[in-house]
């Protein structure tokens, strides 16, 4: 039997997150550890071609427009055979004139981010591999995104904002920060942690995309 296989895709053509690199060293070494294959890639034509088949799809803080016609084809086809979807931190920045993308997929769109600063993260549901490991509150230093609508009646929230912990928070008592959910067929899990590249070296940040990412691939930890 082969080894499962992830793309794992970082494409940017609006503003580009120097924690980028760390990131994909990070997928990689995890990915590594659990016998998975990986293809890393920023090219559009490589990730339509390497999508057929995958476990999961990482979406690494893309951001703008990174998709050919073909690449949507084949990530709602991707979705629909089963396969997972990974969205880090500004995967919710990407495809904003794609609406399946943004409001379907990834569950919520990007709107804007007070300063990087110390904030707390209330896990909210630790039944889940991305939050079992973690206490009931996370004291992390990232940039708080902000998004254009509340997800929570569509997805499951794991872990919310506490936005009395940080200053610029723009939506309230309720601030879903990651999630997961079924949809177009396949799974998706997104987080909006991960603008540090010093994030991805914390092992509590690396058990978090892990269990992401071993969920999103139905793949047995």
């Amino acid at each position: 039997m082969s080894a499962p296989h992830i793309v794992v895709y970082s494409r940017t053509t609006g503003f580009r997150h120097d924690s980028i690199p760390a990131g994909v060293t990070a997928f990689a070494e995890l990915a590594a550890e659990h016998g998975i294959d990986v293809t890393a890639t920023e090219d559009p034509d490589v990730l339509t071609a390497r999508l057929p088949g995958s476990a999961a799809v990482v979406f690494l803080s893309t951001s703008g427009a990174v998709l050919t016609d073909a690449g949507r084809d084949a990530l709602r086809t991707h979705l629909a055979d089963g396969g997972g979807f990974v969205g880090v931190h500004a995967a919710s920045t990407t495809e904003y004139d794609w609406p399946w993308f943004g409001g379907e997929l990834v569950g919520a769109v990007f709107d804007g981010h007070p300063p990087i600063q110390e904030g707390t993260v209330v896990v909210e549901d630790r039944d889940h591999p991305a939050t079992a490991h973690l206490d009931g509150r996370w004291d992390v230093t990232d940039e708080w995104y902000n998004f254009t609508a509340n997800p929570r009646a569509r997805v499951r929230v794991l872990a919310s904002a506490d936005e009395s912990t940080y200053e610029g928070g723009t939506m309230g008592a309720d601030h879903p920060l990651v999630w997961c959910h079924e949809t177009g067929g396949g799974r998706s899990f997104y987080t909006a942690l991960g603008h540090r590249a010093e994030s991805y070296a914390e092992p509590v940040f690396r058990r978090h995309l892990l269990g992401g990412l071993l969920w999103a691939a139905r793949i047995e930890g």
